[in-house]
Order: structure tokens, then C-alpha cells, then sequence
């Protein structure tokens, strides 16, 4: 009876040993339990949030397997990819105790980018997020057409000033013309008429007396 009871509790124990096996090494095996976030460089390492536009930026890793070693590589993607799938920057990383960790601030060109994240112990596919990068760069494109204003308004100032000199030149000439013409139409001609008249008529009345006394 004895050798009965020992033989069914060694059953049960070998048999749940057999049913936990599966379920013990899932929560060991190292790896796919992590994730990987895209912050913008103003983020705190703390939050989990991905944020998927950004200027500069860097990769943070949550959740992962104490001191795991991690490749990464980040890919040119559609639509913006000159050529799809050109590496575009990568990196190694060894996380911390508890599975943390983060790169250096990174930036890269305005476009469309894919991150994929290799680690020791994973299964299937790297972990991988798609993102933007938008700093801005064509604000200041209106600047040169800004600058080319004074150089046009400088250009036309010359233009003006000989028209406004050319006339203090001409309007003295007809001034002089006018006065010149007064005194020569004026002065002797006039003068002279005058005096022969008189004279004129002072012999007219001096051979009326004489014919008359004779």
C-alpha cells in the first residue's frame, strides 16, 4: 500500500514538472521581452511613449533582459529614401541592470527612416519602429528674396537724381532770354525816335515863325 502511495505522488510531481517546463522557459528565455521608443531629445528617458516626428533624437530601450547587448541600424525608408533600405547610421549598446538603456543624441537629414534593433536571445525579427525626421530646414528660404530688396531700391536711386538735376539747369535759360530781349528792345531804339521827333518839330516851327515875319 505504501509502495502504491510513493509511486502516484512521484507520478504527479514528474507530471507537473513536464506541464511547467514550457511556461518556465518562456519566462526565462532572454530577449523579445523588451521594447524600443523613439524620443526626441528634450524627452525624459522615463516616459514610454514613442514619438515618431522628431529633429534630434534618440533611442531608448525599456524592459529588456539585464546587461543584454544590443545592434542597431537605422535605414533610409519610402517615401524619402534616395535609394530604400541605404544604412544610414548604426550603433552597439549594453543595457543596465534592469534591462535600460539609451543612445547618444542622433540627428539625421529631413526624411522618412526605419529603426531596427538586434539583441542577443531574440526570436524572429529584430524589433524595428518607422519615424520622421523634420527640423525645419526650408524656414528660412524666403531670406534671399528679402535681401535682393535694397539692392533694387538702390539700383533705381541713381535714376532719379540726374533727372532731378537737369532741372535747376534749364529753367535759368529762359530767365536770361527774357531779360536780354527787354533791354535791347527798350533802351536806344526807343530814345533815339524820341529826340529826332523833337527835333522835327522844332524846325517845323522855326521855318513857320520865319515865313511869317517875311
Amino acid at each position: 500500500m505504501r509502495t502504491l502511495f510513493r509511486a502516484g505522488a512521484l507520478s504527479a510531481v514528474a507530471a507537473s514538472a513536464v506541464l511547467c517546463l514550457p511556461a518556465a522557459a518562456h519566462a526565462t528565455a532572454p530577449g523579445d521581452n523588451g521594447t524600443v521608443k523613439i524620443h526626441d531629445s528634450a524627452t525624459g528617458e522615463e516616459l514610454r511613449r514613442n514619438e515618431p516626428h522628431v529633429c534630434t533624437f534618440y533611442l531608448d530601450a525599456f524592459g529588456f533582459d539585464r546587461a543584454q547587448q544590443v545592434d542597431w541600424h537605422i535605414e533610409a525608408w519610402a517615401p524619402t529614401a534616395g535609394v530604400k533600405g541605404e544604412t544610414v547610421r548604426s550603433g552597439a549598446l549594453t543595457l543596465d541592470g534592469e534591462g535600460h538603456g539609451r543612445t547618444a543624441d542622433l540627428t539625421l537629414p529631413d526624411g522618412h527612416y526605419k529603426l531596427f534593433w538586434n539583441f542577443a536571445g531574440e526570436k524572429g525579427s529584430a524589433k524595428h519602429k518607422v519615424f520622421w525626421t523634420d527640423c525645419g530646414e526650408d524656414a528660412t528660404a524666403p531670406a534671399p528674396s528679402a535681401s535682393a530688396s535694397p539692392s533694387a531700391s538702390a539700383s533705381e536711386a541713381p535714376a532719379e537724381t540726374p533727372a532731378a538735376e537737369a532741372a535747376p539747369s534749364s529753367s535759368p535759360s529762359p530767365q536770361g532770354g527774357e531779360g536780354d530781349l527787354a533791354e535791347t528792345g527798350n533802351g536806344a531804339p526807343v530814345g533815339l525816335l524820341s529826340a529826332a521827333a523833337a527835333a522835327l518839330l522844332g524846325a517845323g516851327g522855326y521855318l513857320v515863325l520865319r515865313r511869317r515875319r517875311a
